[in-house]
């Protein structure tokens, strides 16, 4: 597939906490004999619908981000240094305008902060008289930070050598997630500075709020004319890190949501397990045998949620997802001939996929 490197940027995460990887964020910018990284929408769809397309088609889109190389890496490291981070209620609502300029600037014809209950989030359209719209999912925000963890100030996006990436911007945000967009955002001024139109319509929503859960998104979806332009969208995009330290770039198709939840069991409630007026409150787990255990009903119940391997939903009525196409499986199919294994395997640290299990 030809694809177009948005400022020839190449995103890695390095030197990671294990706990909670957020010690450091880098984004390695290293220049590959080819563009292999589709972090732009607009060029990721360019791609697809032109896939047999030789990869001088876009010479003049890739002059482009040559040229501007390195006013997309000052763009990034300006826009870290714009920290918003809705646990600590800092950078609001500076960052919601700082987020509409930058889409301005890559040329969206309106970006509007809307205010929430929370912090604020910023829709923006792009209108390039397309036939198909696609959605743009950003955050602005980022997790809070402990400069003294870090191996340069997280907010000064310092350019350093890392070995054995190369040279690399450490900074909180660089990878997650305004790296990854500000990628996008330079594949976007690349495009138009070409003088090209982009094969697609976009219709972005960013929100302030993601790292602590995202509780005011609704507000902002839901409004009337954000849901009047998300419902002519075919599908959302999310800029991510998607590159292999090998080069070879994965773009995610689908995601899985979270639901955060507490189930709570009582042997009050239903009369035969232990009570609360019983003196001793914690009853010993010998006398199962004579008394109910909530703890054993608790663990039934998690055992309805999921079918046995774990990756189908079983609740009652819960909707079923629809079965994967014939295009979809010939994807699936392409990348896996592709991406190594090994590579993957060592990225996550783990030695067996489920599926190599016996």
């Amino acid at each position: 597939m030809d694809a177009i490197v948005a400022g020839k940027i190449l995103l890695a995460r390095v030197n990671c906490l294990p706990e909670f990887c957020e010690k450091a964020e880098v984004i390695l910018m290293k220049t590959f004999g080819h563009f292999i990284c589709a972090l732009a929408a607009a060029a990721l769809f360019t791609a697809i619908q032109n896939a047999s397309s030789a990869e001088t088609d876009h010479a003049d889109i890739k002059g482009e981000i040559a040229k501007r190389h390195d006013e997309a890496v000052k763009r990034l490291q300006d826009w870290i240094a714009q920290v918003s981070i809705a646990a600590e209620n800092r950078g609001y609502p500076e960052g919601a305008e700082y987020m509409a300029k930058l889409a301005r600037d890559a040329g969206f014809q309106q970006a509007t902060v809307l205010n929430t209950d929370g912090k604020p989030g910023v829709f923006a359209t792009l209108d390039a008289g397309a036939p198909k719209t696609v959605g743009l999912y950003f955050m602005y925000d980022v997790k809070q930070f402990d400069p003294a963890e870090w191996t340069s100030p997280p907010t000064e996006a310092r350019i350093v050598d890392k070995p054995p990436l190369g040279k690399v911007i450490v900074g909180r945000g660089a990878v997650n997630q305004k790296g990854p967009e500000a990628a996008f955002l330079a594949a976007l001024h690349a495009i138009r500075g070409a003088g090209k139109k982009l094969p697609v319509n976009l219709v972005m929503v960013a929100e302030g709020e993601e790292e602590i859960g995202s509780p005011h998104i609704p507000q902002l979806v839901r409004r009337p004319e954000v849901l009047v332009a998300l419902k002519k969208c075919g599908g959302v995009f999310m800029p991510s890190a998607s590159q292999d330290l090998d080069g070879v770039v994965t773009v995610s198709l689908g995601a899985k949501g979270v639901v955060e939840l507490e189930l709570v069991s009582s042997g009050e409630k239903w009369g035969r397990g232990p009570a609360k007026d019983i003196p001793a409150k914690d009853m010993h787990s010998s006398l199962k045998a004579m008394v109910d255990s909530p703890a054993w009903h608790l663990v039934k119940a998690l055992d309805t949620l999921v079918s046995d391997d774990g990756n189908e939903i079983k609740i009652d009525n819960y909707p079923k997802p629809r079965p994967l196409s014939a295009e979809e499986k010939a994807m699936i199919a392409s990348v896996s001939k592709v991406r190594s294994e090994a590579q993957a395997k060592k990225l996550f640290s783990v030695q067996h996929w489920i599926n190599d299990l016996p």
